[in-house]
């Protein structure tokens, strides 16, 4: 994975510091892509149901800093990530942005569409690790999710472990240091990923995490001398794992925890 500089494009208005929607209709080699077993939520998915949603999906690529969602735009489709990795954020009138959970192939991107049948959803969902997505039409899905289904169950699990993470990033947020929220970053990140490294600049961390970019500089720097990681160059590699579980707050296991008993139980 190439290590890339999230690029801010000064033109857009404070409601959207992060870069302008790519399209994701670029041509993409469907074979090249996973198919179910790609989106864990889709592997649960009994073969019927799974192939009443096949004809209807399309794979696209998930760019670096793509906006899948713009906060209060229409969005009548749904992603379920195979590789790469969303972050849900929300963005203040001051421009000053945080994240309230991360999406991977153990989720779905739209959820909340299928739930109450909205089209808008009030915050901002980018991309921060490059991968491919099975992108569905919402109406599609909703209508299979009102059969009441395995897919019913899947979808309603998922939006439970959704909910403990945005609630969890908001008490880890609030009483634990930078350096325990950049582990928590960085292992929710490493449990989406096929490697034990993450393309993350110091200057999309910060926004991510909602904290100054200096901050970070110094978390980063505490954990590289400790020999938890290696960060260069915008790439940050995990040496010791062990221990960087052992330094982060309990935020993480709180959320793993909950992502073994919906989904993996």
């Amino acid at each position: 994975m190439t290590a890339t500089v999230l690029a801010i494009d000064k033109a857009h208005s404070f409601r959207s510091p992060w870069p302008a929607l790519r399209r994701a209709e670029t041509t993409v080699r469907t074979e090249s892509l996973p198919g179910q077993a790609g989106n864990r939520l889709l592997a649960m998915l009994p073969a019927a149901e799974y192939q009443r949603l096949l004809p209807h999906m399309v794979p696209v690529p998930l760019l670096l800093g793509q906006a899948i969602y713009q906060a209060g735009s229409p969005a009548h489709q749904v992603f379920f990530p195979t590789d790469g990795i969303v972050s849900m954020v929300h963005l203040t009138a001051a421009g000053e942005s945080s994240e309230l959970a991360v999406v991977g192939n153990e989720g779905v991107l739209g959820i909340f569409q299928i739930l109450s049948g909205v089209m808008s959803w009030p915050y901002s969902s980018v991309v921060y690790a490059a991968g491919h997505a099975l992108r569905i039409p919402a109406s599609v899905l909703k209508q299979e999710f009102e059969r009441c289904g395995v897919l019913f169950d899947v979808l309603m699990r998922y939006t439970q472990l959704l909910m403990t993470q945005v609630a969890q990033t908001g008490v880890c947020n609030r009483h634990h240091t930078v350096e325990q929220q950049l582990c928590r970053l960085i292992l929710l990140s490493l449990d989406r990923l096929p490697s034990n490294g993450v393309v993350l600049t110091h200057e999309l961390i910060g926004r991510m995490l909602g904290v100054r970019r200096e901050g970070v500089s110094q978390a980063a720097k505490h954990l590289q001398q400790a020999g938890m990681i290696q960060y260069r160059r915008g790439h940050i590699t995990v040496l010791d794992r062990a221990k960087l579980e052992r330094r982060v707050c309990e935020c993480y296991a709180v959320v793993r925890r909950e992502q073994h008993r919906l989904l993996m139980g």
